[in-house]
């Protein structure tokens, strides 16, 4: 009998987490856990090929990178905007930031 590990399958959605606990086969892959997660089927945004990148505990991976037990497999929604390109034209307009990413308040 193959060796099963266990695997979390994450996708954090604007309003709530989607989280699915998995029993795979030894040797299975973050494709194969997110296939297994059904994520796929109630997600259809979900396109890993162009769209969604994925991720082991915030690290990326390919697709086809093997799975230990007891990893968590993320899946990353695109971002909206560059947050590099955000900042330059805040810094271009001339506003000033605070640290955590809010208007700073005007000193006097």
């Amino acid at each position: 009998m193959s060796a099963m590990i266990h695997v979390e399958v994450v996708y954090a959605l604007p309003q709530r987490q989607e989280r699915v606990e998995l029993r795979l086969p030894e040797g299975a892959t973050v494709r194969d856990a997110v296939e297994a997660s059904g994520l796929l089927a109630k997600y259809p945004d979900i396109e890993l090929e162009r769209k969604n990148k994925l991720g082991v505990y915030a690290k990326l991976v390919k697709a086809d990178a093997a799975l230990h037990d007891r990893d968590r497999v993320e899946i990353y929604r695109p971002l909206i905007a560059d947050p590099k390109a955000v900042r330059k034209k805040r810094a271009d307009e001339g506003k000033v930031m605070k640290k955590g990413g809010g208007p700073a308040e005007e000193q006097v």
